[in-house]
């Protein structure tokens, strides 16, 4: 049996472009005027960090810039937000009522991106998200302490329960 590798292609002009423009806007927000001297900093600074990046840019591979990305990714945000809530409130009735009982337990779970970034924003998705703290990424599995394990679980049934929700949301802007 083989396996086949994914080929990522070269960072090219438009991820360098992409970066240097979310970097501006980054810039642009937190100075939060429009101020000639302010913008031609932004330049500058945009441009600096967008050279020194430069050698990191292949993790940007992953990500698909297209018109039809944006509404996955506005997806993803707003099931990241509805999960982070019911997460943060879950939590605080635990905290609040120490007699529930917990099932701390490291799981598996396995994910279906392909690329490095596609698993880095879901392992990092999962690390925000209170209940849950990503503890490894190996390939395809991320190894995951999950506060509250229902007992018997199994690779199938942890996947479902921890990234499907945002896993198909991911799929339209990250390989």
């Amino acid at each position: 049996m083989t396996t086949k590798s994914i080929q990522q292609p070269e960072p090219g002009i438009v991820h360098g472009l992409f970066l240097y423009l979310l970097v501006f806007a980054l810039w642009m927000l937190l100075v939060g005027n429009l101020d000639t001297a302010e913008m031609a900093a932004g330049v500058v600074v945009a441009l600096i960090v967008t050279l020194a990046s430069r050698p990191h840019l292949s993790i940007l591979t992953g990500l698909i810039i297209s018109p039809t990305a944006l509404l996955p990714l506005l997806r993803y945000l707003g099931t990241f937000i509805v999960a982070l809530v019911q997460a943060n409130l879950d939590m605080a009735r635990r905290v609040l009522s120490p007699s529930l009982p917990l099932q701390p337990a490291v799981v598996e779970v396995e994910t279906k991106l392909k690329s490095p970034l596609g698993r880095l924003i879901l392992a990092n998705t999962i690390t925000l998200t209170p209940g849950t703290l990503t503890v490894d990424v190996q390939d395809q599995v991320l190894l995951v302490h999950w506060v509250d394990s229902p007992p018997g679980s199994d690779l199938a049934s942890t996947t479902q329960a921890i990234t499907s929700k945002f896993e198909q949301h991911l799929k339209g802007f990250v390989l």
